[in-house]
Protein backbone atom coordinates (compact mmCIF):
# COMPACT_ATOMS: atom_id res chain seq x y z
CA UNK A 1 0.00 0.00 0.00
CA UNK A 2 2.91 2.34 0.81
CA UNK A 3 4.39 1.70 -2.61
CA UNK A 4 1.08 2.69 -4.18
CA UNK A 5 0.99 5.93 -2.25
CA UNK A 6 4.51 6.79 -3.34
CA UNK A 7 3.73 5.99 -6.96
CA UNK A 8 2.06 9.12 -8.34
CA UNK A 9 1.25 7.32 -11.59
CA UNK A 10 -1.12 4.85 -9.94
CA UNK A 11 -4.85 5.01 -10.79
CA UNK A 12 -7.73 2.73 -9.97
CA UNK A 13 -9.31 3.42 -13.37
CA UNK A 14 -7.88 4.80 -16.59
CA UNK A 15 -10.44 6.36 -18.95
CA UNK A 16 -9.42 6.36 -22.60
CA UNK A 17 -11.39 7.05 -25.82
CA UNK A 18 -12.60 4.15 -27.93
CA UNK A 19 -9.75 2.78 -30.04
CA UNK A 20 -12.14 1.83 -32.84
CA UNK A 21 -15.28 3.57 -34.00
CA UNK A 22 -17.27 0.33 -33.75
CA UNK A 23 -15.89 -0.65 -30.35
CA UNK A 24 -18.31 -1.28 -27.46
CA UNK A 25 -16.87 -2.08 -24.04
CA UNK A 26 -19.47 -4.56 -22.78
CA UNK A 27 -17.60 -5.18 -19.53
CA UNK A 28 -17.63 -1.46 -18.76
CA UNK A 29 -21.35 -1.26 -19.50
CA UNK A 30 -21.94 -4.17 -17.12
CA UNK A 31 -19.99 -2.38 -14.39
CA UNK A 32 -22.27 0.63 -14.80
CA UNK A 33 -25.49 -1.38 -14.82
CA UNK A 34 -26.65 0.23 -11.56
CA UNK A 35 -26.38 3.67 -13.13
CA UNK A 36 -28.34 2.40 -16.13
CA UNK A 37 -31.17 1.25 -13.83
CA UNK A 38 -31.14 4.57 -11.99
CA UNK A 39 -31.38 6.52 -15.25
CA UNK A 40 -34.30 4.35 -16.39
CA UNK A 41 -36.18 4.89 -13.12
CA UNK A 42 -35.44 8.61 -13.18
CA UNK A 43 -36.65 9.02 -16.78
CA UNK A 44 -39.82 7.04 -16.06
CA UNK A 45 -40.64 9.13 -13.00
CA UNK A 46 -39.87 12.44 -14.69
CA UNK A 47 -42.27 11.59 -17.52
CA UNK A 48 -45.28 11.92 -15.17
CA UNK A 49 -43.82 14.05 -12.36
CA UNK A 50 -45.98 16.98 -11.23
CA UNK A 51 -49.01 15.66 -13.09
CA UNK A 52 -52.42 15.03 -11.58
CA UNK A 53 -53.09 11.69 -13.27
CA UNK A 54 -49.51 10.45 -13.19
CA UNK A 55 -48.90 7.10 -14.96
CA UNK A 56 -52.53 7.08 -16.14
CA UNK A 57 -51.39 9.28 -19.02
CA UNK A 58 -49.78 6.19 -20.52
CA UNK A 59 -53.32 4.79 -20.79
CA UNK A 60 -55.20 7.99 -21.63
CA UNK A 61 -52.98 9.16 -24.49
CA UNK A 62 -53.42 6.15 -26.83
CA UNK A 63 -57.15 5.89 -26.04
CA UNK A 64 -57.73 9.56 -26.93
CA UNK A 65 -55.66 9.14 -30.10
CA UNK A 66 -57.73 6.12 -31.14
CA UNK A 67 -60.99 8.05 -30.59
CA UNK A 68 -59.73 10.87 -32.83
CA UNK A 69 -58.45 8.46 -35.49
CA UNK A 70 -61.69 6.47 -35.56
CA UNK A 71 -63.77 9.65 -35.80
CA UNK A 72 -61.63 11.46 -38.40
CA UNK A 73 -60.04 8.79 -40.56
CA UNK A 74 -62.69 6.12 -40.14
CA UNK A 75 -65.86 8.18 -39.81
CA UNK A 76 -65.16 11.29 -41.92
CA UNK A 77 -62.50 10.15 -44.41
CA UNK A 78 -63.90 6.59 -44.63
CA UNK A 79 -60.41 5.06 -44.83
CA UNK A 80 -60.69 1.24 -44.80
CA UNK A 81 -58.94 -0.94 -42.22
CA UNK A 82 -58.75 -4.25 -44.14
CA UNK A 83 -61.87 -5.54 -42.39
CA UNK A 84 -60.28 -5.17 -38.96
CA UNK A 85 -62.23 -3.33 -36.21
CA UNK A 86 -60.97 0.28 -36.42
CA UNK A 87 -60.20 0.41 -32.70
CA UNK A 88 -57.80 -2.53 -32.98
CA UNK A 89 -56.29 -1.31 -36.24
CA UNK A 90 -55.53 2.19 -35.01
CA UNK A 91 -54.55 1.18 -31.48
CA UNK A 92 -51.94 -1.27 -32.73
CA UNK A 93 -50.59 1.18 -35.29
CA UNK A 94 -50.45 4.05 -32.80
CA UNK A 95 -48.70 1.92 -30.16
CA UNK A 96 -46.04 0.53 -32.50
CA UNK A 97 -45.38 3.81 -34.30
CA UNK A 98 -45.42 5.67 -31.00
CA UNK A 99 -42.71 3.40 -29.63
CA UNK A 100 -40.51 3.85 -32.69
CA UNK A 101 -40.94 7.62 -32.92
CA UNK A 102 -40.43 8.10 -29.17
CA UNK A 103 -37.20 6.07 -29.22
CA UNK A 104 -36.04 7.99 -32.28
CA UNK A 105 -36.86 11.38 -30.78
CA UNK A 106 -35.28 10.59 -27.40
CA UNK A 107 -32.11 9.15 -28.90
CA UNK A 108 -31.67 11.92 -31.46
CA UNK A 109 -31.06 14.55 -28.77
CA UNK A 110 -29.29 12.40 -26.17
CA UNK A 111 -26.04 14.40 -26.40
CA UNK A 112 -27.69 17.80 -26.02
CA UNK A 113 -30.21 16.95 -23.28
CA UNK A 114 -27.64 15.08 -21.17
CA UNK A 115 -24.72 17.47 -21.65
CA UNK A 116 -24.78 18.54 -17.98
CA UNK A 117 -24.56 14.94 -16.77
CA UNK A 118 -21.87 14.06 -19.29
CA UNK A 119 -19.76 16.98 -18.09
CA UNK A 120 -19.95 16.06 -14.39
CA UNK A 121 -19.52 12.30 -14.16
CA UNK A 122 -18.10 9.56 -16.32
CA UNK A 123 -20.10 6.58 -17.54
CA UNK A 124 -20.41 4.86 -20.93
CA UNK A 125 -22.19 7.43 -23.09
CA UNK A 126 -24.06 4.80 -25.06
CA UNK A 127 -26.07 4.02 -21.93
CA UNK A 128 -28.32 7.03 -22.56
CA UNK A 129 -29.69 5.82 -25.94
CA UNK A 130 -30.35 2.44 -24.32
CA UNK A 131 -32.15 4.17 -21.45
CA UNK A 132 -34.44 5.89 -23.96
CA UNK A 133 -35.27 2.56 -25.58
CA UNK A 134 -36.01 0.91 -22.22
CA UNK A 135 -38.21 3.72 -20.86
CA UNK A 136 -40.27 3.85 -24.04
CA UNK A 137 -40.55 0.07 -23.95
CA UNK A 138 -42.22 0.25 -20.55
CA UNK A 139 -44.88 2.65 -21.84
CA UNK A 140 -45.26 0.52 -24.98
CA UNK A 141 -46.05 -2.55 -22.87
CA UNK A 142 -48.75 -0.59 -21.06
CA UNK A 143 -50.33 0.40 -24.36
CA UNK A 144 -49.98 -3.14 -25.64
CA UNK A 145 -51.93 -4.36 -22.61
CA UNK A 146 -54.77 -2.01 -23.62
CA UNK A 147 -54.65 -3.42 -27.14
CA UNK A 148 -54.97 -7.01 -25.92
CA UNK A 149 -57.85 -6.04 -23.66
CA UNK A 150 -59.76 -4.76 -26.70
CA UNK A 151 -58.52 -7.73 -28.73
CA UNK A 152 -60.06 -10.19 -26.27
CA UNK A 153 -63.33 -8.25 -26.33
CA UNK A 154 -63.60 -8.21 -30.13
CA UNK A 155 -62.57 -11.86 -30.38
CA UNK A 156 -65.19 -12.85 -27.81
CA UNK A 157 -67.88 -10.93 -29.71
CA UNK A 158 -67.12 -12.77 -32.95
CA UNK A 159 -65.07 -10.21 -34.85
CA UNK A 160 -62.79 -11.59 -37.57
CA UNK A 161 -59.37 -11.14 -35.99
CA UNK A 162 -56.85 -13.88 -36.56
CA UNK A 163 -53.34 -14.44 -35.29
CA UNK A 164 -50.76 -16.10 -37.52
CA UNK A 165 -47.80 -18.17 -36.36
CA UNK A 166 -45.47 -15.27 -37.18
CA UNK A 167 -46.67 -13.72 -33.93
CA UNK A 168 -43.82 -15.64 -32.24
CA UNK A 169 -41.50 -13.16 -33.98
CA UNK A 170 -43.14 -10.20 -32.25
CA UNK A 171 -40.12 -9.57 -29.95
CA UNK A 172 -37.93 -9.58 -33.06
CA UNK A 173 -40.13 -6.97 -34.74
CA UNK A 174 -39.86 -4.68 -31.72
CA UNK A 175 -36.10 -5.24 -31.50
CA UNK A 176 -35.74 -4.23 -35.15
CA UNK A 177 -37.68 -1.00 -34.57
CA UNK A 178 -35.71 -0.23 -31.40
CA UNK A 179 -32.30 -0.79 -33.03
CA UNK A 180 -33.36 1.15 -36.11
CA UNK A 181 -34.38 4.08 -33.91
CA UNK A 182 -31.15 3.89 -31.90
CA UNK A 183 -28.95 3.81 -34.99
CA UNK A 184 -30.74 6.64 -36.76
CA UNK A 185 -31.08 8.60 -33.53
CA UNK A 186 -27.35 8.37 -32.73
CA UNK A 187 -26.55 9.70 -36.20
CA UNK A 188 -28.80 12.71 -35.68
CA UNK A 189 -27.57 13.22 -32.11
CA UNK A 190 -23.97 13.29 -33.32
CA UNK A 191 -24.77 16.01 -35.87
CA UNK A 192 -26.84 18.14 -33.48
CA UNK A 193 -23.86 18.64 -31.15
CA UNK A 194 -22.57 21.11 -33.75
CA UNK A 195 -25.68 22.07 -35.69
CA UNK A 196 -28.64 22.57 -33.34
CA UNK A 197 -31.13 23.39 -36.09
CA UNK A 198 -30.84 19.81 -37.36
CA UNK A 199 -32.93 18.73 -34.37
CA UNK A 200 -35.72 21.12 -35.36
CA UNK A 201 -35.75 19.82 -38.93
CA UNK A 202 -35.63 16.22 -37.73
CA UNK A 203 -38.62 16.76 -35.44
CA UNK A 204 -40.64 17.81 -38.49
CA UNK A 205 -39.39 14.80 -40.42
CA UNK A 206 -40.67 12.45 -37.70
CA UNK A 207 -44.06 14.16 -37.81
CA UNK A 208 -44.28 13.69 -41.59
CA UNK A 209 -42.77 10.19 -41.55
CA UNK A 210 -45.96 8.70 -40.13
CA UNK A 211 -47.87 9.63 -43.30
CA UNK A 212 -45.63 7.49 -45.50
CA UNK A 213 -45.98 4.61 -43.06
CA UNK A 214 -49.14 2.42 -43.01
CA UNK A 215 -50.28 3.48 -39.55
CA UNK A 216 -53.54 5.32 -40.23
CA UNK A 217 -54.31 3.36 -43.40
CA UNK A 218 -53.51 -0.15 -44.72
CA UNK A 219 -50.77 -0.64 -47.30
CA UNK A 220 -53.27 -2.54 -49.45
CA UNK A 221 -55.04 0.77 -49.99
CA UNK A 222 -52.07 2.03 -52.02
CA UNK A 223 -52.81 0.64 -55.48
CA UNK A 224 -50.33 2.71 -57.48
CA UNK A 225 -47.33 0.36 -58.08
CA UNK A 226 -44.70 3.10 -57.92
CA UNK A 227 -46.16 4.64 -54.77
CA UNK A 228 -46.53 1.19 -53.23
CA UNK A 229 -42.86 0.48 -53.91
CA UNK A 230 -41.84 3.86 -52.53
CA UNK A 231 -43.70 3.21 -49.29
CA UNK A 232 -42.24 -0.29 -49.02
CA UNK A 233 -38.74 1.19 -49.25
CA UNK A 234 -39.52 2.93 -45.97
CA UNK A 235 -37.77 0.46 -43.59
CA UNK A 236 -40.47 0.85 -40.94
CA UNK A 237 -43.26 -0.24 -43.30
CA UNK A 238 -42.38 -3.97 -43.62
CA UNK A 239 -42.08 -4.29 -39.83
CA UNK A 240 -45.42 -2.64 -39.09
CA UNK A 241 -47.10 -4.68 -41.82
CA UNK A 242 -45.60 -7.86 -40.35
CA UNK A 243 -46.94 -6.93 -36.90
CA UNK A 244 -50.43 -6.28 -38.28
CA UNK A 245 -50.37 -9.56 -40.18
CA UNK A 246 -49.18 -11.51 -37.15
CA UNK A 247 -51.66 -10.09 -34.64
CA UNK A 248 -54.68 -9.10 -36.72
CA UNK A 249 -54.49 -11.31 -39.79
CA UNK A 250 -54.37 -8.26 -42.08
CA UNK A 251 -51.48 -6.59 -43.81
CA UNK A 252 -48.74 -7.74 -46.16
CA UNK A 253 -46.11 -10.09 -44.75
CA UNK A 254 -42.97 -10.50 -46.85
CA UNK A 255 -39.75 -12.21 -45.80
CA UNK A 256 -37.90 -10.30 -48.51
CA UNK A 257 -39.04 -6.88 -47.32
CA UNK A 258 -38.57 -7.86 -43.67
CA UNK A 259 -35.01 -8.88 -44.52
CA UNK A 260 -34.56 -5.50 -46.18
CA UNK A 261 -35.61 -3.81 -42.92
CA UNK A 262 -33.09 -5.91 -41.00
CA UNK A 263 -30.30 -4.92 -43.40
CA UNK A 264 -31.24 -1.25 -43.14
CA UNK A 265 -31.30 -1.54 -39.35
CA UNK A 266 -27.78 -2.99 -39.31
CA UNK A 267 -26.52 -0.26 -41.65
CA UNK A 268 -28.09 2.51 -39.55
CA UNK A 269 -26.82 0.95 -36.33
CA UNK A 270 -23.25 0.66 -37.63
CA UNK A 271 -23.21 4.21 -39.01
CA UNK A 272 -24.82 5.57 -35.86
CA UNK A 273 -22.30 3.82 -33.60
CA UNK A 274 -19.37 5.06 -35.67
CA UNK A 275 -20.58 8.65 -35.56
CA UNK A 276 -21.50 8.40 -31.87
CA UNK A 277 -18.05 7.06 -30.87
CA UNK A 278 -16.32 9.69 -32.97
CA UNK A 279 -18.28 12.63 -31.58
CA UNK A 280 -18.26 11.56 -27.93
CA UNK A 281 -14.48 12.09 -27.75
CA UNK A 282 -14.82 15.85 -28.07
CA UNK A 283 -18.52 16.77 -28.02
CA UNK A 284 -18.22 18.60 -24.67
CA UNK A 285 -16.14 21.22 -26.46
CA UNK A 286 -18.93 21.99 -28.94
CA UNK A 287 -22.22 21.13 -27.23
Amino acid sequence: MNEKKKNTNYWDLVITPQAHLLAIDWREMWRYRDMYVLFVLRAFRVSYKQTILGPLWFLITPVLSVIVYVAVFGGIANIPTDGIPPVLFYLLGISVWGYFSSCLSSTSNSFVTNADIYGKVYFPRIIMPLVAVTVNLLSFFIQLAIFFAFYIYYFATGSEVTMHWQVVLFPVYILILAMMAVGFGMMVSSVTTKYRDVQVVFTKIIQLWVYITPVIYPLSMVTNPKLHLLMSINPVTPVIEAIKYSLLGAGEFSWMWLGYSVVMTIVLLVLGLMMFNKVQKSFMDTV
